[in-house]
């Protein structure tokens, strides 16, 4: 795992230019990767490549980076990890390729000069941010991995490409010239995070997962596609699985202990984060099934109990036999790293969970330096709580639109409090009923199926956008057909999971200099769990069946049947504590923004101080926005 860094300023440039502006721009990430620098460069045709790396597989310096092919046709800078890349190595053995040292990346470079961009890419099964100079075709090469694990930036602007892990390294190149971009920050008060190719910056943009962007010596450009969620999903519907429980259980198991068994390998200490949720305690226990000794488990806890998940992961821990951690997060933890976040993730960022994710990676990397996480089975398997409600939403949606939105504005009028009184004398333990009723109301009420998608995510921030101010709202187109709950899952994969799940992911373990690593989100895991029928994905009304029989197997039932509170924090009570002077400087200071309208933030504000009702999402939205614009972005 690392951070890789470049330029091409076409025609050529002197190499100490090539040289200091690399290397700047790869110093900006050193804590990707704290275990080695490189930066490598041709003068003649002006490329620069730069790494920083996080040393996993073949610690010796036979891995340092870039890396150059054996032939000297292809050079590399390489973040991620290649997990087939032992059957790679088999194979070119097999024809005549030697290798000098036995790191994926050395296997990754020979392949390309062996087998060409097209052939290597597809036989990889990992996650990377990839460059990759061609020199006799005098061609540069940016790849991202398939579901988009890893991140890749880039600029092309005066003749100069730049690109990078994160964005504060070209912003470091580009300075003044980095302005925010206003269509994409609306977009984020939609979506919770900036959905690519757009940043929260003019001029620079992301690159999509499985896409590959090619650069030739004239300027001109190629971008193309070699997977998609949307091809996925055609794949899905044109050759749907037909297997009885007992065969759809045991195929599933043997593709999961796989994916499992190739992100153990490891020349670093390894363990697995551990929630109280299926996905973890799953990933887990086929981790310690093929493990001599116990693994390290880790695990974060809180002090209010409606947050707090740790017993439950404990149990799991018992029950696993692994090596288990828990670290207790205060409010003191809290203050002192949300300041932080804004400069953590480059742009802003809404999912309250990245402040537990940020403490429980720190957590972590004080005994290893690889975890394996749960990320991906909701969205493979359908397991939020939208994919139960995406029937309902469709039957719905077929009603006359004049009640449909009748009893959307029915529910925008209605105070958020009488809602919540009124769910919580038949289920007293319900968090937000309010918010829930709202999004289920505001997705059926909804013009069309993208827009049904953005109200169940239940952001509900727009209100906050001046009027005229337009978003960037980037279209997905999906096949015709299938179930309603896996038309949610595309659009999950497509969406949620690159642009929400996995930056929140790659920026809070890359801060720490850890590398996570998600084997749902193997791609023949994903592909396998979109082709099972709606009854082994959602039954019992209940979402991931499928993962739930699997682990059942493995676990007491008593611990399989705990319930989930969900992967989020205390935010409410700490924004009226501990959090209150950050929070109330930073909402004084929304009058005066020109894209939210201040009174409204204020409004909200009040009322959540107030105790009327907790507004700790909506505020999040607001308060990341203007920490990021006070200290990231820079600008009045």
């Amino acid at each position: 795992m690392c951070g890789i860094a470049g330029l091409w300023v076409f025609g050529g440039a002197a190499g100490d230019r090539l040289a200091r502006q690399a290397g700047a721009m790869i110093d900006r990430l050193a804590h990707r990767g704290p275990d080695d620098r490189g930066v490598w460069q041709d003068d003649a045709a002006g490329v620069a490549l730069a790494n920083r790396r996080l040393a996993i597989i073949d610690l010796s310096p036979q891995g340092h980076q870039p890396m150059t092919s054996a032939d000297g046709r292809v050079t590399i800078a390489f973040n991620g990890e290649i997990y087939n890349y032992q059957d790679l190595r088999r194979q070119l053995l097999g024809e005549g390729v030697l290798f000098r040292g036995h790191s994926d990346t050395e296997v990754l470079v020979e392949a390309i000069a062996r087998w060409g961009a097209d052939r290597a890419l597809a036989a990889c099964n990992g996650m990377f941010g990839l460059a990759i100079w061609l020199a006799a075709e005098r061609r540069l090469m940016l790849v991202r991995d398939r579901l988009g694990e890893k991140p890749l930036y880039w600029s092309l602007a005066n003749g100069v490409l730049l690109f990078a892990s994160e964005l504060k390294a070209i912003r470091a190149e580009l300075g003044y010239r980095a302005v925010p971009d206003e269509a994409a920050l609306a977009g984020y008060f939609r979506h919770g995070f900036i959905p690519a190719p757009r940043t929260a910056f003019t001029g620079i943009r992301q690159l999509p997962p499985g896409t590959c962007m090619t650069l030739s010596a004239e300027g001109a450009s190629e971008t193309r596609a070699y997977w998609s969620v949307a091809e996925a999903g055609r794949q899905a519907l044109a050759e749907p699985l037909a297997l009885p429980d007992s065969e759809a259980l045991r195929r599933t198991g043997d593709l999961l202990a796989d994916a499992v068994r190739r992100r153990m390998v490891s020349d670093v200490p390894l363990g697995v984060f551990l929630s109280g949720g299926i996905d973890s305690a799953l990933v887990a226990a086929l981790m310690q099934e093929q493990s001599a000794t116990p693994i390290r488990s880790f695990t974060i806890g809180f002090e209010e109990a409606a947050f707090d998940e740790s017993a439950a992961a404990e149990a799991t821990a018992r029950a696993l036999g692994t090596d288990h951690t828990t670290l207790r997060v205060t409010a003191a933890d809290a203050v002192d790293l949300v300041p932080h976040l804004a400069g953590m993730y480059d742009e802003p960022f809404a999912d309250i969970s990245a402040i537990p994710t940020a403490l429980l990676c720190r957590l972590a990397r004080r005994q290893v330096t690889v975890a394996l996480s749960g990320d991906g089975g909701d969205e493979a398997f359908g397991g939020y709580s939208r994919h139960l409600w995406a029937g309902a939403v469709a039957r719905w949606r077929q009603r006359p639109r004049w009640l449909r939105q009748g009893l959307a504005r029915l529910d925008a009028a209605l105070p958020d409090a009488w809602i919540d009184g009124a769910a919580h004398l038949l289920r007293p333990h319900l968090r937000q009923p309010a918010d829930k009723v709202g999004k289920f109301l505001a997705a059926v009420a909804a013009v069309d199926e993208e827009a049904a998608y953005i109200a169940m995510l239940g952001m509900k921030a727009e209100i906050l956008l001046r009027p005229g101010v337009a978003s960037s709202n980037p279209t997905l187109v999906l096949p015709d057909g299938g179930d309603p709950a896996l038309r949610l899952q595309l659009r999950d994969l497509a969406r949620y999971l690159p642009d929400g799940v996995l930056v929140k992911v790659d920026r809070a373990s890359m801060a720490a200099g850890l590398e996570a690593r998600a084997p749902l989100l193997d791609p023949r895991v994903v592909e396998w769990g979109l082709r099972l029928p709606l009854n082994q994905r959602l039954r019992d009304g209940r979402g991931k069946w499928m993962l739930r029989r699997l682990l059942a197997d493995r676990l007491p039932q008593g611990v399989v049947a705990a319930p989930k509170t969900g992967f989020g924090a205390p935010l409410g009570t700490w924004l009226r504590g501990p959090l209150r002077d950050w929070a109330a400087g930073l909402i004084e200071g929304a009058a005066g923004d020109g894209l939210i309208q201040g009174p409204v933030a204020s409004a909200l504000w009040r009322q959540h101080l107030s105790g009327r009702h907790d507004h700790a999402g909506r505020l999040w939205t607001i308060l990341s926005y203007l920490s990021w614009k006070a200290t990231v972005a820079h600008v009045d």
